[in-house]
């Protein structure tokens, strides 16, 4: 039997420990991580192995030579390209005629390889993928299958909305050749998400053997250390080499030559290398020591991984650290949580490493020094960098100067040199300075920048396009909280970025591995006129002027302190509408509206509408993205309610046309396209899902269920300033108001609670769902959503938050709210919660 290795990753995500070595020479308890894949696969028969290299490989080609040593037959072959997964194992296709294996060199497990090959045997399958369950399947492929294991789709790295169940792709494939037909040659092709489709497209035989034992993916650095975790825990059947110790409270792997002070305490499970040393009262707990490592007397190191031939002074601490090769760490000095110290580092006498701090090959640490800088922030940035709303922070704490100027570099990195994006933000004084320190990263890495500042959002989205810019930033302070700013991204369209680009920039920054170009080089600053005029100008060629002058509206404005008080008021004197004007003025004091704050201006709103017999009345947030509505006779209408209206108005102008809102939004929704012979089509709750969908030819209207609209005839993004023009003209073309409007749908009954849910639960959550469900009655598309007779049922995981959202609607509150507190004790009990 063969296999194929696949040994060409670059280790990024594990930097700045493979700054020296490829990833798969990493030591994982004290040998390279592919020495345990080669030892498991002539374990299970394996006795030909095919060892794909591209990145450093003279490193692996020298430890591992033609594998005699292992009792193997090691053939290597080296594409001349990065060909992808797929593409790079095409290249052994001379070498493969009968049935193999795939497997990563980077992949740390104790499956049974041969039980895998049966179950590919006995279903007659062309190819199976071995699965796994984990606890966070997000970073993964998720894989569903039927009962009989066969294939039923697939979805690639998704967000929490899109986990559908926690059983994911480890990687591993046992394959037979013909599937290699399917590949083309010289081309970047991928197994998750291009060969495996096809082939499920084609309805090629494809299963899924979900494998009970260890595995994990040696993705990032806590992964790395993790791994070591497990196996010091027993959870893992693997060859450890040295004489294993058992006393009391401790189980010792001692390698040869090793010195062991009779007075030092080893607790847990500890791995020392060949001659490494432990002095006088020194205390390790659930630790490897690499060989040659010398541990000082008096020091204390648990929890951690440290390589060869490092010298640990006195009364050192280590906690939860990895050390590379070759590092000295001076005494009385302090390694913290989740540090990582690269080869060859000196760390001076006392000095103090803080937590997450990653310190790259060859640096020097003077003594009595408090490093704090690093590419990890402590935990708030362990997660990701974005969020629903871009990248979230405290202002001037977690997102400082510092950070942006991080942020710009990354971004600036992925572009090429010489390109422009535009820059703007909200008007505030924080926005401001991190606006300036975005574009000090960004013009670092040779972009140039069309400087907006101070315009609304959908103004600044519209520049992105009119100034054929490659993209945009824009820094707000967030409309929730007044200690928060929040960075948003566009792309060359105007749109939010997409996830995949989102995890480009996280990637960038965390790296570290900005673009620097030559003084003559650095980007410029551009600051274009008449950006304001171009908006305006698009923004009265998409509307029905005639109509809306005709029908001499009065009406009440709340502008909310913000940006479209520069923008409206020359387009009402054009539309002929009469408008009162409420905070109509720049005030970054208000920007910010707390919950109450919101309830008490809409209020006021209302009060005012009825006092001065206007038709309507309208209030802004900020940032001129979102409408709220008041009719005639001072009702506030919901963000159900309003999306409803406007449905309602679009499909009367347009009957037959196709509308889109997001799973939450409510099937009164259909009812009203229904009775105008048009459609709805449901997307994600994600405003990028939305805006995506906005750009599709045959969609007339995209609402969400917060008092985001938008019209695609005049820009496919949420326009608060246009809904609002919009509005108006829709009432105007129906002769009708919106209180008539309102009392013409006939809405239905719609609770929405939450429950706490820990990030590892969210999968298991979503999978004993789609389980416990017929799939007829289940859609799937962001979280689970679940029908019955005119009623259904939402779950939906937060991206942000450790949360589920439960969500009901039926004909009556009663039973919405039946719904949601079956599915919360449901939730509970699979949860172990009372």
């Amino acid at each position: 039997m063969k296999a194929v290795i696949m040994a060409g990753g670059f280790g990024t995500r594990l930097r700045p420990l493979t700054m020296n070595i490829p990833k798969p020479m990493v030591p994982v308890i004290n040998r390279p991580i592919m020495e345990h894949v080669v030892e498991l696969l002539k374990s299970a028969g394996f006795k030909e192995l095919i060892v794909l290299l591209y990145f450093q490989p003279e490193a692996i080609q020298n430890y591992f030579g033609d594998g005699e040593k292992w009792g193997v037959k090691i053939q290597y072959i080296k594409p001349e390209a990065d060909f992808g997964t797929a593409g790079s194992v095409k290249r052994a296709q001379p070498h493969l005629d009968d049935t193999f294996l795939v497997i990563s060199a980077d992949v740390l497990t104790d499956f049974d390889l041969q039980s895998a090959l049966r179950f590919h045997e006995e279903k007659s399958s062309s190819a199976t993928i071995l699965l796994t369950r984990v606890k966070d399947p997000r970073a993964y492929g998720i894989v569903i299958t039927e009962e009989s294991g066969r294939i039923h789709s697939f979805l690639e790295k998704p967000t929490w909305g899109e986990v559908f169940s926690d059983t994911v792709n480890t990687g591993i494939y046992v394959l037979e050749p013909e599937v290699l037909e399917k590949i083309p040659p010289d081309l970047p092709f991928d197994f998750s998400k291009d060969l495996f489709p096809a082939l499920l497209k084609e309805g090629v035989p494809l299963y899924g053997m979900i494998t009970p034992g260890y595995w994990r993916d040696i993705g990032n650095l806590e992964d790395y250390r993790q791994a070591h975790m497990d196996i010091l825990h027993g959870e893992v059947n693997i060859k450890v080499e040295g004489t294993r110790v058992n006393r009391v409270g401790m189980d010792i792997w001692v390698g040869k030559g090793v010195k062991i002070h009779p007075r030092a305490k080893l607790r847990g499970t500890v791995i020392l290398g060949d001659g490494s040393q432990v002095g006088d009262d020194a205390y390790l707990h659930d630790s490897v020591i690499g060989p040659r490592t010398i541990i000082s007397d008096g020091s204390q190191i648990s929890d951690s991984v440290i390589w060869s031939d490092c010298e640990i002074g006195k009364e050192v601490r280590i906690k939860k650290a990895v050390l590379g090769f070759g590092v000295k760490v001076g005494p009385l000095a302090s390694i913290q949580e989740g540090s990582v110290i690269a080869d060859g580092c000196l760390i001076g006498n006392k000095a103090t490493v803080s937590s997450g701090v990653r310190i790259w090959p060859f640096k020097h640490v003077e003594g009595g020094a408090f490093l704090t800088g690093s590419l990890i922030w402590g935990d708030r940035w362990s997660r990701s960098l974005f969020g629903n709303y871009g990248i979230t922070g405290l202002a001037n704490q977690e997102i400082t100067p510092e950070f942006a100027a991080k942020v710009g570099a990354a971004y600036g990195t992925l572009l090429k040199k010489g390109q422009s994006i535009i820059s703007s933000y909200d008007g505030h004084r924080a926005c401001r300075l991190i606006h300036r320190s975005l574009m000090a990263g960004l013009l670092s890495t040779g972009i140039n920048i069309f400087d907006l500042g101070q315009v609304a959002i959908p103004v600044a989205r519209h520049a992105t396009v009119s100034l054929e810019a490659l993209g945009g930033v824009h820094v707000r302070k967030s409309p929730f909280n007044p200690k928060v700013i929040d960075i948003k991204f566009f792309d060359e369209t105007g749109l939010d970025l997409p996830p995949t680009r989102e995890r480009a920039i996280e990637n960038s920054y965390f790296r570290e591995e900005f673009l620097r170009v030559s003084p003559e080089e650095v980007g410029m600053i551009s600051f274009p006129s008449r950006i304001l005029e171009y908006y305006q100008e698009s923004f009265l060629h998409a509307l029905n002027l005639d109509v809306l002058r005709e029908a001499r509206f009065k009406v009440v404005v709340d502008y909310g302190f913000g940006t479209a008080s520069t923008v409206l008021p020359i387009l009402f004197g054009k539309m002929g509408v009469e408008v009162v004007a409420l905070n109509a003025y720049l005030d970054e004091r208000k920007i910010t509206k707390s919950e109450e704050e919101y309830r008490e201006a809409l209020q006021a709103l209302a009060e005012i509408v009825v006092s001065l017999k206007c038709q309507v009345g309208f209030m802004l947030d900020a940032g001129a993205e979102k409408l709220f509505m008041v009719d005639d006779q001072g009702k506030i209408l919901s963000g159900d309610e309003s999306l409803a209206c406007l449905a309602y108005l679009v499909l009367k102008a347009k009957p037959g046309g196709k509308i889109a809102v997001p799973i939450t939004a409510s099937s009164a929704l259909e009812e009203i396209a229904d009775s105008q012979g048009g459609r709805v089509v449901y997307t994600r709750t994600s405003s990028s899902a939305m805006m995506l969908e906005a750009k599709k030819k045959d969609i007339t209207f995209v609402g969400e269920v917060k008092n985001g609209y938008i019209f695609p005839e005049f820009q496919p993004f949420t326009d608060g300033m246009f809904a609002l023009a919009k509005t108006l003209e829709l009432l105007a073309l129906e002769g009708t108001s919106l209180r008539e409007v309102f009392s013409a749908i006939k809405p239905r009954a719609m609770v929405r609670e939450h429950l706490a849910c820990p990030w590892e639960m969210k999968g298991t959550i979503i999978r004993r769902l789609l389980e416990e469900n017929p799939r007829e009655r289940v859609m799937a598309l962001d979280g689970v959503k679940i029908f019955f007779d005119r009623s259904w049922v939402l779950v939906l995981p937060d991206k942000d938050r450790p949360l589920l959202h439960v969500n009901a609607e039926a004909d009556s509150e009663e039973v919405a709210r039946r719904l949601v507190e079956l599915y919360l004790n449901e939730i509970r009990s699979w949860m172990g919660v009372k």
